[in-house]
């Protein structure tokens, strides 16, 4: 990727209306994955999960690669396991409340996948990672973020120790200080979300990082105008309760990724408004795990929706992909030192 910013695919050349929640993972073998849902739109049983590669210099084709067809499909998520397998996890369901959790794996770094098939048999609400990355923790165990939107949004984490076979969840974190008593949380929005979730309030979404061995933390979207932050000390088994940070929130996804010197990166929408815009869309680092942050670069700005970051790491290389405008899919490429000067 020479340039610093790409996109996936031309908006005129693909055969769907609208495009958001991507996710981008650099593979072991250097290509770069993004996944995304796509459809006429968000909610409707048209909307299935497709992807594409960046591989010697160019992306592929994107293609379908799960698709219930009766129901929406919904926030894609790729981990790649260390012996090189590749997992996809995402949501089946018309109900966020009742999202089911599919897993397909890869043995061919995604050219071929299995067939679905449920993450816990049985589940209705979601486990695994509900849209960003799943961290592979210091000692081996996988954890996902996860949460539930149904009334006071809740979050909390799926542990996996056997390389994501079997999920251990633990408690659910939420915030005290709210109630929520079926009402429409905005009355005006051009965001173009399904209907359903201008309800509820709370915290969802968490995006993790590891400070040290076992100390794991989590930033979350919030309909509260503010991140808010738990932490771990027994590598996400139990949470502290939920605390707000100085970081605007505009109810809409973030994510943060860790870098080899153990700064963390975060992007965002730095807007303190619940279902606020989704512009601009920045970069801001923090050198003290997360209790101070400095904007450092901006990735969109203007009027547009540039929303639902996914920002990883590989090596000292950081990709980030993001909805554009729900009609594209934007890369972006850095360099570790580029964003430490």
């Amino acid at each position: 990727m020479a340039e610093k910013k790409s996109y996936v695919f031309e908006e005129n050349n693909v055969p769907f209306q609208i495009c958001h929640a991507t996710n981008c993972l650099a593979l072991d073998n250097n290509d770069l994955l993004v996944t995304w849902f796509a459809g006429s739109r968000e909610g409707n049983n048209d909307i299935a999960i497709w992807i594409s590669r960046f591989s010697k210099g160019e992306w592929e084709k994107s293609v379908v690669i799960a698709d219930d067809k009766e129901e929406p499909n919904w926030n894609p998520v790729l981990h790649q396991l260390k012996g090189g397998r590749l997992l996809l996890f995402y949501k089946v369901g018309r109900d966020i409340h009742s999202w089911r959790t599919m897993i397909r794996i890869s043995d061919d770094r995604g050219k071929t996948w299995t067939e679905p098939r449920e993450l816990v048999p049985g589940d209705k609400g979601g486990r695994g990672p509900v849209r960003t990355k799943v961290l592979t923790l210091s000692d081996y165990s996988l954890l996902a973020g996860s949460s539930s939107e149904q009334g006071v949004w809740t979050t909390f984490t799926d542990r996996s120790i056997d390389e994501g076979k079997s999920w251990v969840r633990s408690e659910s974190i939420a915030l005290d200080d709210i109630s929520y008593h079926g009402e429409k949380t905005v009355s005006h929005t051009d965001i173009e979300v399904s209907e359903q979730s201008f309800y509820g309030r709370g915290i969802i979404q968490p995006t993790l990082w590891e400070s040290k061995s076992g100390n794991v933390h989590m930033l979350m979207r919030s309909s509260e105008g503010r991140i808010y932050r738990a932490d771990s000390a027994d590598f996400g088994k139990t949470w502290s309760s939920a605390y707000a940070t100085s970081l605007p929130n505009n109810n809409s996804g973030i994510d943060v990724v860790q870098l080899t010197n153990g700064s963390l990166v975060l992007c965002y929408n730095p807007v303190a408004e619940n279902w606020g815009k989704r512009s601009p869309l920045r970069l801001a680092i923090s050198k003290d795990n997360g209790n101070t942050w400095k904007d450092i670069y901006t990735l969109e700005e203007g009027e547009g929706e540039y929303s639902y970051p996914s920002i990883t790491r590989k090596d000292q290389t950081i990709y980030l992909s993001y909805t554009w405008n729900r009609k594209r899919v934007a890369v972006w490429q850095f360099e570790e030192k580029e964003l430490e000067e």
